[in-house]
């Protein structure tokens, strides 16, 4: 989706972004509620995924634009704003992806026992190769050929299972445009996974520590902030039909324990356990890379120095102590998730009232297309944030 004109340096960061963003979305709760709300849903979350990605480039859209064309953090444009609002956006994101990284964390663990590895291992291993490759401030091409492999892997090896698993994808297209029933509860669960928390600001803040803002860098925050989704929706579409397909197999319903594992166990025997081992690691490992990097990007004067050393050390090994400690902090991760619902329409609202203020933007006029693909994205952000409260009180 890069221009052919741009030089090979900035195509290069518009890449990193994006897959930075997507592979921080395609964490262990997206492969989980991807199988499960399919294995509720059947063909109906063809809808459920195109209508989910329509409100994400609403999202993501305007996030990315704004911040580019201000060349300002999010948590700096909250401040511009008002002071408060600033902080109170570092404390939900940076408490959220602590929490988050707990369950990263044990999503690491839980796909290297796949193989073998004890689970305590498997999860330590994991944090020491995340903080080996965020060690250097500016040395993130490792990060960024990292979470851009893994992220290819991960597509590769579930077409792998959607191919041998025969999906009806005739049916799945026709629903996808006419669905027997509307899904809006998944809908907006799916919406809060991927644009939820600190996954909003995560590739934004990539392009920007490379370098590029300004009104003049514009359409290249558009493009990599659409490509971020459209590469989520891709790895969820494929998944979807894998596990469709291994439905339409025979198999009543899969193990709401794992349904994703389930899934590529029924769709590929051994191997198909196998290789998700190895997309529910790599799903897990490049969410603590996302989440880390972009929480560390809300702790002001963090950027480099012993700070950012301790930061990090803090966020891994505190969340790492916790899932050594506790096991899967289940309590927690309901928190994390309605907590990640909360902060959607907190960000989004900051930045589409920064989208017309003068002391962000300058003389920048937001397209008014934009601000209605926003506006209408907010509301569903409030929805989202209606079911997250409604959960977290049902679950007291």
């Amino acid at each position: 989706m890069t221009s052919p004109t741009l030089s090979p340096s900035r195509r290069s960061a518009l890449r990193a972004a994006a897959f930075l963003m997507a592979t921080s979305a395609i964490g262990p709760g997206f492969l989980t509620q991807t199988a499960a709300f399919t294995n509720i849903h059947g063909p109906d979350m063809a809808f459920a995924i195109l209508a989910s990605v329509l409100i994400d480039i609403g999202v993501q859209w305007n996030v990315w634009r704004v911040i580019g064309v201000s060349g300002q953090s999010g948590p700096n444009i909250a401040s511009a704003i008002h002071p408060f609002l600033g902080a109170l956006l570092r404390v939900l994101v940076v408490f959220g992806g602590f929490v988050f990284n707990v369950g990263n964390l044990a999503g690491c663990a839980l796909g290297l026992s796949i193989f073998g590895v004890p689970q305590p291992l498997g999860a330590v291993l994991s944090a020491l190769l995340a903080l080996t490759l965020l060690a250097r401030p500016r040395a993130m091409k490792p990060v960024d050929y990292f979470v851009q492999w893994l992220g290819f892997l991960m597509l590769a090896l579930t077409a792998t299972i959607m191919f041998m698993s025969h999906p009806d994808y005739v049916e799945a297209a026709r629903r996808a445009l006419r669905p027997s029933e509307i899904p809006t509860g998944s809908i907006l669960t799916l919406v809060g996974g991927t644009v939820g928390g600190y996954i909003t600001f995560s590739g934004a803040h990539r392009l920007l520590a490379s370098g590029l803002s300004g009104r003049d860098a514009a359409s290249e925050f558009d493009r990599a902030a659409i490509t971020g989704i459209l590469v989520t929706a891709l790895m969820r579409t494929v998944l979807f039909l894998a596990i469709l397909g291994v439905l339409a197999g025979g198999t009543q319903s899969l193990d709401p324990a794992n349904p994703a594992g389930a899934a590529f166990r029924l769709g590929g025997g051994v191997l198909g356990e196998k290789f998700f081992g190895v997309v529910f690691w790599s799903a897990a490992i490049t969410s603590v890379v996302g989440c880390s990097y972009t929480s560390l990007s809300f702790v002001r004067g963090a950027e480099e120095g012993l700070l950012r050393s301790a930061f990090l050390a803090f966020f891994i090994v505190a969340a790492l102590a916790v899932f050594l400690g506790v096991g899967r902090p289940a309590q927690l991760l309901v928190w994390a998730g309605g907590l990640n619902g909360l902060i959607l329409p907190l960000s989004l609202g900051v930045i589409l009232v920064a989208s017309r203020r003068v002391a962000v933007v300058g003389n920048y006029k937001h397209p008014l297309q934009m601000t209605i693909a926003g506006g209408l994205a907010w509301l569903a952000s409030v929805a989202i944030a209606g079911f997250g409260i409604v959960d977290l009180l049902n679950r007291l």
